[in-house]
């Protein structure tokens, strides 16, 4: 059995049958004689083909294959396997290296990937013998899935894949050196972990002497499953639940009565939010995850920690528990009896109206107001447009369980090739990409992938013409005189045109409505152009 034979036994074991990427000659061995069960999906850039499978991964909650091309196509992802880092996507990344009879000599298409991925990677290796590149792929599959799950890497010699194998198949006991038959299933990590006893009795001690809890709420829960959960304890509790800042996605249904909003992403800000609240019940987010370096002061309340990530917690100077968050919740809920808040919680104010002028440009707000009415009850909203994320946060609202996906890293060129990813794996779900005209630039390539593959996803692109979001970064820092704010000459329409892509560019406050739920109703991706007012606004909610 070659190397090869052997690796796509055990990707078909493991469930790695879709493979995302852009090839390369130093991968073609990997690709020839492709197999009938499995599907290459073609992205135009690596970064591309890193965020689709970002998207997709998370969206199965499974890890998800990438097959990248030695070093510059590894260079070329870096900043997507960044954001699939912080997002915690299980992914298994290979990427080819030259032939390894002629390694020692660097020649053409040399790569030192594994140094390059090192810092963003739970694993990041290169087999020293061509035998040993399946058990390396088979290991960096049961890091990326174990907590906290992230990306990991193996960088493959070009020779290897038609060098002999030690002839044992994906699961046979004698690949791993067991002295126990082996067979098909044999060999799996089952990952999780509860919170012992005295963990969960300590915290429920905290819980039970504060006078006014409050619930912050982050992506782990939502990658936990643990919506009931978190909702369970937060009734029990009577308490008042806020999205941790910049959560990659959403933890607790947006129209609940206890739900007062997302935390703003500045310290003192935040702690303005928490005034009243004696004790911070951080569930799945790190502590915190601010933008600006906010001054004054900020007296954020006393905080307690839970997260599946040893690292996180460790930086939290809070107290932690490394576990699973919807065993935490459910196990303070049974030691916590139903309490009456002191204060009652006043739930968040629904939605105000938008009205919009006669003629464009678009204010956001309406935008906003007119994407909420337009999606679908099962709709799932991946986003990256940081300039208008308040409007956004206003306006639509989350109410179901892996709805909403954005990257928690801040690096832009996530949304759109994730939204096809995740219209891969949800085929059945409607899928909305709202992308700022800045961000669409990075990574304009998935339109391809998204006609090819015949993911009907909406993307709608907010134009303001500029990078706006770094204008309201200058003016809360008192920064003046930046050249280069403004994308003037940008044609989106052609742009899509180019990949085969349909458009409709929206000027006039009146066609938005009926634009937007056409596109959600189409069977083909459809790109709207959306131009709207390029007028700055505040990077922190209340800042001048």
């Amino acid at each position: 059995m070659t190397v090869r034979a052997a690796t796509m036994d055990l990707l078909r074991e493991r469930g790695l049958t879709t493979v995302f990427g852009n090839p390369g000659s130093t991968e073609l061995g990997l690709l020839r004689d492709f197999p009938a069960d499995f599907r290459y999906v073609l992205a135009l850039h690596e970064g591309v083909a890193v965020a689709m499978a970002d998207g997709y991964a998370q969206a199965t909650g499974r890890p998800a294959l990438v097959n990248l091309h030695s070093a510059c196509g590894v260079g070329n992802a870096m900043g997507a396997v960044v954001n699939a880092f912080h997002n915690r996507a299980p992914l298994v990344i290979t990427a080819g290296n030259q032939d390894r009879r002629h390694l020692e000599s660097e020649p053409y298409l040399f790569a030192r990937s594994t140094a390059l991925m090192e810092p963003y990677v739970k694993f990041s290796h290169e087999p020293s013998r061509a035998e040993d590149v399946p058990a390396a792929i088979d290991r960096a599959w049961a890091l990326a899935r174990t907590p906290p799950q992230g990306p990991t890497f193996v960088s493959i010699p070009s020779g290897d894949w038609e060098a002999a194998g030690d002839g044992a198949a994906a699961g046979d006991g004698a690949a791993a050196g067991a002295d126990t038959a082996g067979g098909p299933g044999w060999r799996d990590v089952l990952a999780g972990s509860e919170a012992g006893e005295d963990a969960l009795d300590r915290v429920a001690e905290r819980i039970e002497a504060a006078r006014a809890p409050a619930l912050i709420v982050g992506g782990g829960v939502d990658q936990a499953g643990a919506w009931d959960a978190v909702a369970e304890l937060a009734e029990r509790l009577g308490a008042p639940v806020w999205t941790a800042p910049q959560a990659p996605r959403v933890g607790f249904a947006e129209d609940h009565p206890l739900y007062q909003g997302h935390l703003a992403p500045g310290r003192v800000s935040a702690a303005a939010q928490l005034a009243g609240c004696d004790l911070a019940l951080v569930l799945g987010a790190p502590v915190f995850a601010f933008l600006p370096y906010e001054l004054g002061e900020a007296a954020l309340p006393p905080i307690v920690h839970v997260t599946d990530d040893p690292g996180e917690a460790a930086r939290s100077r809070a107290l932690s528990v490394v576990a699973d968050v919807g065993s935490v919740a459910r196990g303070l809920s049974e030691r916590m009896r139903p309490r009456v808040p002191a204060q009652p919680v006043a739930p968040r104010p629904r939605p105000a109206p938008i009205d919009a002028p006669a003629a464009g440009p678009i204010p956001p707000p309406f935008l906003m107001a007119a994407l909420a009415r337009a999606l679908p009850e099962n709709a799932i909203l991946v986003e990256e447009s940081p300039s208008n994320r308040n409007d956004l946060r206003a306006q639509v609202w989350i109410r179901r369980p892996a709805s909403f996906f954005a990257t928690a890293s801040g690096g832009l060129g996530f949304a759109m090739p994730a939204a096809v990813g995740i219209k891969l794996a949800c085929p059945e779900r409607a899928v909305a990409c709202l992308v700022g005209d800045g961000s669409a630039l990075y990574a304009a390539q998935a339109l391809w992938s998204a006609v090819r593959l015949g993911t009907a996803v909406t993307f709608v692109v907010v134009n303001n013409g500029r990078y706006a979001i770094l204008e309201s970064a200058a003016r809360f820092a008192g920064i003046e005189g930046l050249p280069s704010m403004e994308l003037p000459g940008v044609d989106f329409l052609s742009l899509a045109a180019s990949f085969g892509c349909h458009a409709v560019r929206i000027a006039k406050p009146a066609e938005l409505p009926g634009a937007l739920s056409a596109a959600m109703r189409s069977s083909v991706p459809v790109l709207l152009d959306v131009v709207t007012d390029p007028a700055p606004v505040p990077l922190l909610t209340g800042a001048p």
